[in-house]
């Protein structure tokens, strides 16, 4: 069995509940939920810029463990409002270019705070 490491990366809102920002297991690795929260802790108010938040706290926690959007094979997006996937889809063809993960979209009648619209985790490959 592969040595488990499990990162609370810098910069990155502290957990809501008992979990890490990021694990590796040999040459997987699994991010958290990551949300539109800055890090001074302010939320942007359109689903637009929190999307774009959250991508970049995706991205932190890759880079946490040297892998970035081309190892990126699956992502699961949950939005407070399912007709928001037109408005986010345009930054996420800039993140994941020509890498193109596997991807499902859900809508959530809710997230940690009644403020928040759109969460992302992921799942990844090194190597």
């Amino acid at each position: 069995m592969p040595a488990i490491e499990r990162k609370l990366v810098e910069g990155q809102a502290a957990p809501f509940s008992h979990y890490c920002h990021v694990v590796r297991a040999g040459d997987l690795l699994w991010v958290s939920g990551t949300v539109g929260i800055r890090q001074d802790g302010s939320i942007p108010a359109g689903v637009v810029e929190q999307f774009d938040v959250a991508l970049g706290n995706m991205d932190a926690c890759l880079k946490a463990f040297g892998a970035g959007a081309e190892n990126v094979v699956k992502v699961t997006v949950y939005l407070t409002d399912v007709d928001d996937r037109a408005l986010i889809n345009p930054a996420r063809q800039r993140y994941f270019g020509a890498h193109r993960p596997a991807s499902t979209l859900v809508e959530v009648s809710a997230l940690v705070l009644p403020e928040l619209q759109v969460e992302i985790e992921a799942q990844a490959v090194l190597g």
